[in-house]
């Protein structure tokens, strides 16, 4: 009876251990093809989103795992993105990796999937939640130091002084309020630079920028140059300048690629572009979330980094593979 007792205690023991686990790590065995990773993004329309899919896809390949990628259609659909959240926590996958679109509205979702065993990798933008405990860690650029490098370069632009006029881009998108905020900080260590920010909030799609652009251009009796912190408020900015004659007449400083945004470069339009590394940012996201379920040390921000392509470094080895990638080839179609 005393070694039948001890024997069930043993059992019990074993199976309390075993059920321990670090945020969101679920029981099931890593690798092979019974491992999904759900990549969910902001939005699916944008080259930059395009791209975090090529390098999800490419991390996924390589561990021999199963990736689905799935986001809402408008990046300002926060209801849609939630509900992905939640219809994807129900299918049971073996870990998540989210772009959130609202650093506040996610987080009760993130936190329900570390509930539910299912460990959560943040990408892109951060989250009201706390590494290591809500999600395991943070995939992204420096968005605060990438802005800092728009506004020291428009300020380098702006030797003698003048005005510049900031388009911001989605409430709640804490990624762009960081590029913003770090390009503005840079500029106003400048002396003469004069930063007009009204605060105007440009919507997630590229006729949203384009309008918010021309009434901002419209109020705005004078500037000299222009920030815009992601891809649809740089090519909506630069198709309301074209439209009023000023493209090439301002400075304009923007933000991930896209080919409007090249050709703009190479035109004289457009005098810089941030850029990021997305395929970096969506291999990355995949790869530590699958470090994660292999029991591996995930740190709690990686940083993916970000370059200033300008006129005179656009056609670098280096830039040409941030600012065209092959994503036809990369995403086999």
């Amino acid at each position: 009876m005393k070694h039948a007792v001890m024997s069930a205690f043993c059992v019990l023991l074993a199976c309390v251990v075993g059920c321990e686990r670090s945020p969101g790590k679920p029981a099931a065995a890593v690798g092979g093809s019974s491992v999904r990773v759900a990549v969910i993004p902001k939005g699916t329309t944008h080259e930059f989103w395009q791209s975090v899919h090529a390098g999800a896809k490419q991390a996924g390949a390589a561990r021999g795992v199963e990736v689905t990628f799935r986001g809402p259609e408008r990046e300002d659909d926060r209801e849609q993105q939630i509900a992905l959240v939640q219809n994807t926590i129900a299918s049971r996958p073996s870990a998540i990796v989210l772009a959130p679109l609202d650093h506040a509205a996610l987080a009760g979702p993130v936190r329900e999937a570390t509930r539910a065993g299912i460990p959560v990798v943040i990408i892109d933008s951060g989250l009201d939640a706390k590494a290591g405990v809500d999600f395991v860690g943070m995939v992204a650029t420096d968005n605060t130091n990438a802005g800092r490098l728009a506004g020291e370069h428009l300020r380098s632009l702006l030797a003698g002084g003048g005005k510049v006029l900031v388009l911001r881009y989605l409430e709640g998108s804490q990624s762009t309020t960081q590029r913003e905020e770090g390009c503005i900080a840079a500029l106003r260590e400048g002396a003469g630079i004069e930063v007009i920010d009204p605060g105007r909030y440009a919507g997630a799609t590229r006729a949203q920028a384009q309008e918010a652009a021309e009434n901002l251009i419209a109020a705005t009796p004078s500037f000299d140059a222009v920030f815009c912190p992601n891809e649809p408020t740089t090519f909506g900015m630069l198709l309301a300048l074209k439209s009023r004659g000023l493209a090439g007449k301002v400075k304009f400083v923007g933000f991930d690629s896209s080919e409007a945004a090249v050709e703009g470069m190479r035109a004289g339009h457009v005098q810089g572009i941030v850029v990021q590394n997305p395929i970096r940012m969506g291999r990355l996201g995949v790869e530590a979330a699958l470090d994660h379920l292999a029991g591996k040390p995930v740190a709690a921000v990686i940083d993916t980094g970000a370059m200033l392509v300008t006129p005179s470094n656009m056609d670098s080895r280096e830039a040409r593979d941030l600012l065209s990638p092959d994503l036809k080839a990369l995403l086999g179609g």
